[in-house]
């Protein structure tokens, strides 16, 4: 946000007041809360971003836009096809107002996707099939700085979301999709091996695996396999 001239961060949230003074002092915010509601009230408020436990985001997202502001929420939206359909429903609604809900689909924002995209629209290829490798090493459930986490992270709902969006993206609406996982792990209650297929309404596809049980090199690794080119 410091990078957006137009963006001014007014107040940052967390769930206790010594974590959000923490970050407010970091980065210079001058407000610092606790709770969504908190910020919800304020009128120097004009959009939220929630970065917060997946459980709470479609509710969340439906709280923000019923107060009359922007919101833009982390993947996934939701992690039950129920909340997603609220969530979805409620955006629909408030867009009717100009208010925009979004996503967090980073992916489309890649520079190397956006080659590949700007290419597309240009006429001078097209995405037969994406072959991509999601792979990482992960025995606990912490997050990047070795912090635990209250929500579970899982191959489905929080790495192969965003892949699923950039197909989109990138080859038209899904059609059709397929999705197997492998054993659950008994300490963390998620699998840690999945495959996926898709296929897009202009007939290209998607092969992606995920796995926790990779313990290198780690990332996400693409493949676009077009009719002029191919991009990796």
């Amino acid at each position: 946000l410091k990078n957006i001239e137009d963006a001014v961060v007014t107040v940052v949230s967390a769930t206790s007041q010594e974590k959000a003074d923490a970050v407010a002092a970091q980065y210079g915010v001058p407000n610092a809360v606790v709770g969504l509601d908190a910020v919800l009230e304020r009128d120097d408020v004009d959009a939220v971003i929630l970065a917060t436990p997946t459980g709470l985001h479609a509710s969340q997202t439906q709280a923000v836009l019923a107060a009359g502001k922007h919101v833009q929420v982390e993947i996934p939206l939701a992690d039950s096809f129920t909340d997603a359909e609220a969530a979805f429903a409620a955006a629909e609604t408030a867009e009717a107002s100009g208010k925009i809900a979004m996503v967090g689909h980073t992916r489309r924002f890649n520079p190397s996707h956006q080659l590949v995209h700007n290419r597309i629209t240009a006429g001078e290829f097209n995405v037969q099939q994406m072959d991509v490798q999601t792979y990482f090493f992960r025995r606990s459930n912490t997050n990047a700085k070795g912090e635990p986490r209250s929500w579970t992270d899982h191959l489905l709902w929080h790495h192969a979301a965003h892949t699923v969006d950039l197909f989109a993206y990138q080859a038209g609406k899904i059609v059709q999709a397929n999705a197997i996982q492998g054993p659950i792990n008994p300490e963390l209650g998620i699998a840690m091996d999945m495959s996926i297929q898709l296929k897009s309404e202009t007939g290209a596809i998607c092969t992606l695996s995920l796995s926790f049980n990779n313990e290198g090199p780690f990332g996400t690794f693409f493949r676009y396999i077009g009719d002029t080119a191919t991009y990796v």
